[in-house]
């Protein structure tokens, strides 16, 4: 199955963040249950039928520029939902549990700052802004795009604004020692996002090829997206 995963895969892993809550953060973990329900449901088919659901829910450039002939129902059901329903699928464990992973690290504290309604909304909007750069490069590309991290990038945007100054642990593979750092989240995103554009230029240079089946520029929408939008959100809450 040929598809372009959005998924954040790096050299640091993050193991954990400093930051305290003071609610639960039940929408992340929602998520992270549906997607894991999806992915469930992705395993129950046959190699055909998970080929044909990744083709019809996925993000599919092409798709979404050939507009003609298209109008209401038919229009949002071919051109816009897969934005809304590439979130929840994914192309294999790693790529699954790499998502939800980050989506529990980063999710919790940037819920607890800006409200469990607003973050689910925050979600999905930065999920499909993602979606909307990485169309707007790729818009001959067959491929099907699938993957939370679209929208996890955006929740790792609005932590970089909400707690730069937090500590994230990470292991450093080195040859075969794992070494555990402690950095400042703004230390640890800034490269984060640099190797993300990087990977994204590195693309476009060998002609718009994703690397490894990694949608670059989907993660760097969602992460300015997440920078654009997070003080709008937490300005809306604390006016409420």
């Amino acid at each position: 199955m040929d598809v372009r995963a959005l998924s954040p895969g790096e050299s640091m892993i993050p193991i954990r963040n400093d930051n305290p809550i003071r609610t639960v953060p039940f929408v992340t973990r929602a998520l992270i249950a549906f997607n894991l329900a999806v992915f469930a449901y992705e395993l129950s088919l046959d190699g055909e039928s998970l080929v044909a659901l990744v083709d019809r829910y996925g993000i599919v450039p092409v798709r979404f520029w050939s507009w003609e002939g298209l109008a209401g129902t038919e229009l949002v059901q071919a051109c816009f939902l897969p934005f809304l329903t590439a979130l929840f699928l994914h192309g294999g464990w790693l790529h699954l549990l790499g998502n939800v992973w980050f989506l529990w690290l980063f999710g919790d504290s940037v819920e607890d700052r800006i409200g469990h309604a607003r973050f689910l909304l925050f979600y999905v909007v930065t999920g499909f802004l993602a979606g909307l750069l990485h169309v707007a490069l790729h818009f001959d590309s067959a491929i099907p795009t699938i993957g939370a991290s679209g929208a996890i990038s955006g929740v790792m945007g609005a932590y970089f604004l909400l707690f730069p100054f937090s500590w994230i642990t990470v292991l450093v593979p080195f040859i075969v020692i794992p070494l555990f750092v402690k950095l400042p989240a703004v230390i640890y995103l800034l490269v984060w996002i640099a190797s993300q554009v990087m990977g994204g230029y590195g693309m476009l240079a060998r002609g718009g090829n994703a690397v490894g089946g990694i949608a670059f520029w989907a993660h760097v929408g969602g992460f300015a997206a997440g920078l654009l939008l997070v003080r709008r959100f937490r300005l809306g809450r604390r006016r409420r």
